[in-house]
């Protein structure tokens, strides 16, 4: 990259009367990143203007961006290398810039100011000092196995000798964001500033460091008794991985390699020696990890969170300002929730003042636990708490602050006669440019339009629960929605902090639809005989975060069964056959309606919510279902399980109710929780070949019914030897 332009990279260096040289960071893009012609500039702009310089003492490395340090590295780069082993050269030669500055021998000292990840922090880990400002964005971390991927600029090796490998193993195996108190109270940073001393700051440390009056060691901060007896002595360590190992299991029952890799990295550094032996292991294993299909996956879902971060409507008619929630139950003090975190006015309006006073002592228990936790401030909770407005029939003016919203997001029961009436209620008070949308999970937004004067300002929103936790929004426009409504709606959640897909106004929408042969297919498969251990420890195997009978107990056994009964009677035809509802139906009956009545499939422990049990009585009632038994294998109920679900997606694809394969992976690993390293169910169908799919599934055809028959779109691609991603 001989042509690459220091300019596009670098603000030109200063050198201070004290002989501090000033690097600050200014890529072409908002954010800066590590990209390859990044480091080709970085090389230069050493060689230049630092390398043989005798008066520079020491160097600051500084974000020129207002808010950003370096978000990481430009995965675009590791994407477009087909031969993963070309990798390691690449990244030799990064380390190999590294260990220059180093060699030069002066103090150097990395000043942060908003995001320094990834390959971000391992800059600053080379660096002797760290300065880091208060600032809310300030946030620091390894997160490279959330892509299936490990630190491969020097982190295995250089986070443990600071911070200790216990602290050090969580960064890595978790992805965690530090905050610049923690990060200062671990060791990671030296100090922690405001924004606008941050320069300063680092110049002085470099200064001190320079001329010896600032000592520093590593690690930072020394071992209590108990760290030390954990992290150096053999029994300590023992149990420390044997402790590590249990918690990778749990969390990701082994399906992930990047975890492993990341702790064959750091063993690899604790025997001591050559530590370039150690960087070579790194690399190595990082190229490894680069050319997993895991890795493929979870580098599909960031790029396509970044993808759905934009949107083709245009503009809406007016920015939003202030949205009204109708109905303060779970849901709609959830959305009042997340949308006071972001700025938003909140209106949140209930029939009663009981329901307002029941959704503020949600929303605020929910803030009084992120206080507890240290991840929010006392400042920010008074803020959030001053952005929402409660509102009852009872409130006087409750007219008058409904006249003043830019959106409505209404959040009452599914019962279209209801909406009908709130929609004209509401559309006596509200602004003419004010876009009512609709947090169905199940009524054709088209048929709740036809209660509007306005219908070309109407959409669905539709929202997952817990809504503080579910990061997908269903986003449902009807025939009559205008482009400005659905920029408008769109808007809002991605500032609400989810990732939106446009879905269209059919019977289940999305992620629903896709449930409802998935819901039938638990059913049918009771009936062959599968206990509901071996249903749900099939699907975790699989990879699902939690099995279809915990699932169904933690959405509800009653919401499970009106979606599946809805779909029933949709447009799904054969799809819906093979299975007896009924199940859940006879449930809701019995008050048996999950974990909320600590009675569903579990039986629930009200003191201890993470026990459950299945009683006898369930397990009895279960069986009465059970008209054959089958031997059913744990490879058996997955694939009948994930087939039903994935050719339901694929039907969606073709039935143009998804735009594209990408919105589908999305959809259903956000709305689902469908296995992540898989990257969807179409990265699935194209790594185990779908033609292969195709076969297995009309094997199953076969023997169990049409139901299982793939759809047209899959034998397209099975018989054009196609795939779904490039």
């Amino acid at each position: 990259m001989d042509d690459v332009k220091v300019e596009d990279y670098f603000k030109p260096v200063e050198i201070t009367d004290s002989g501090v040289a000033i690097v600050r960071l200014d890529g072409p893009k908002p954010m800066n990143t590590i990209s390859f012609a990044m480091s080709a500039a970085a090389k230069k702009m050493w060689s230049e203007n630092i390398a043989d310089r005798s008066d520079v003492k020491a160097v600051v490395f500084i974000s020129a961006k207002k808010d950003n340090f370096i978000a990481g590295a430009d995965i675009q780069d590791i994407k477009n290398i087909e031969d993963k082993s070309q990798l390691i050269p690449v990244i030799e030669d990064g380390l190999n810039f590294f260990k220059a500055m180093k060699a030069k021998g002066v103090p150097m000292v990395s000043a942060i100011n908003g995001p320094a990840l990834g390959g971000g922090l391992e800059w600053a880990l080379w660096c002797d000092y760290r300065v880091a400002s208060d600032s809310a964005k300030t946030k620091m971390g390894l997160p490279e196995v959330k892509l299936g991927l490990l630190p491969g600029f020097g982190g295995t090796q250089n986070l443990f000798p600071l911070v200790g490998t216990q602290k050090a193993m969580d960064m890595m195996l978790t992805g965690k964001e530090v905050r610049p108190a923690q990060a200062k109270k671990m060791g990671l940073v030296d100090l922690v500033v405001s924004p606008h001393g941050l320069e300063h700051a680092a110049i002085k440390a470099a200064e001190g460091l320079a001329a010896g009056k600032i000592k520093v060691t590593v690690p930072r901060k020394k071992k209590s008794w108990m760290n030390w007896a954990i992290e150096d002595t053999p029994p300590g360590q023992s149990k420390m991985w044997e402790t590590i190992d249990k918690m990778i299991m749990k969390n990701t029952n082994g399906n992930y390699p990047a975890p492993y890799a990341i702790i064959e990295c750091v063993k690899e550094g604790l025997k001591g020696g050559d530590k370039d032996k150690a960087y070579k292991f790194e690399r190595e294993k990082f190229a490894e990890l680069a050319a997993t299909s895991e890795s493929a996956g979870l580098i599909g879902i960031f790029d396509g969170m970044t993808s759905l971060k934009k949107h083709s409507f245009g503009e809406p008619a007016r920015p939003t300002k202030n949205i009204a929630v109708l109905g303060a139950g779970l849901m709609g003090a959830g959305i009042a929730q997340i949308s006071a975190e972001k700025g938003y006015r909140v209106l949140l309006k209930d029939k009663t003042d009981e329901g307002i006073a029941n959704g503020e002592k949600y929303i605020n228990g929910n803030w009084d636990k992120k206080l507890k936790r240290k991840r929010m401030t006392m400042h920010k909770h008074n803020q959030n708490t001053a952005n929402i407005v409660p509102l009852s029939d009872n409130s006087p003016s409750w007219k008058q602050h409904l006249g003043q919203a830019d959106l409505v997001i209404e959040a009452v029961f599914e019962d279209i006669n209801l909406k009908h009436s709130v929609i004209k209620e509401m559309e006596e008070v509200l602004p003419e440019h004010c876009v009512f949308a609709t947090n169905t999970s199940a009524i054709p937004i088209e048929d709740i339009a036809k209660g509007s004067k306005r219908p070309d300002q109407l959409i669905g929103m539709h929202y997952f629960s817990p809504v503080p936790q579910m990061p997908l929004l269903e986003i449902i426009p009807h025939k009559g929605t205008s482009d400005q409504t659905i920029a408008a709606a769109y808007n809002v959640g991605v500032k609400q902090g989810k990732t939106c897909i446009t879905v269209k106004d059919v019977p289940g929408f999305y992620v629903n639809r896709c449930l409802g042969p998935f819901l039938v297919e638990v059913s049918a498969l009771a009936r062959d005989g599968a206990s509901l251990e071996l249903l749900d420890k099939s699907m975790t195997n699989f990879g699902m975060p939690v099995g279809p009978v915990t699932l169904a107990d933690e959405v509800g056994i009653d919401v499970s069964n009106k979606v599946a009964t809805f779909l029933s009677n949709a447009d799904l035809g054969v799809r819906m056959t093979g299975g007896d509802i009924s199940l859940m139906g006879d449930m809701v009956e019995k008050g048996w309606l999950g974990r909320k009545t600590n009675q569903g499939f579990y039986t629930y422990d009200p003191k201890n919510p993470k026990k459950k049990t299945i009683s006898a009585e369930v397990k009895e009632y279960a069986k009465q279902f059970q008209t054959r038994d089958l031997g059913l294998t744990e490879s058996d109920v997955q694939n009948r399980i994930v087939s039903r679900f994935i050719n339901e997606a694929v039907m969606c694809l073709q039935d143009s109710i998804i735009a594209d394969p990408v919105q589908g992976d999305i959809g259903l690993i956000f709305g689902t929780g469908f296995a992540p390293f898989t990257g969807g169910p179409f990265r699935y169908l194209d790594n185990y070949g779908i033609d292969k799919y195709v076969a297995m599934m009309n094997g199953l055809a076969e023997e169990h019914g049409p139901q299982f028959e793939p759809c047209q779109m899959l034998k397209d691609y099975a018989k054009a030897g196609k795939k779904f991603h490039n």
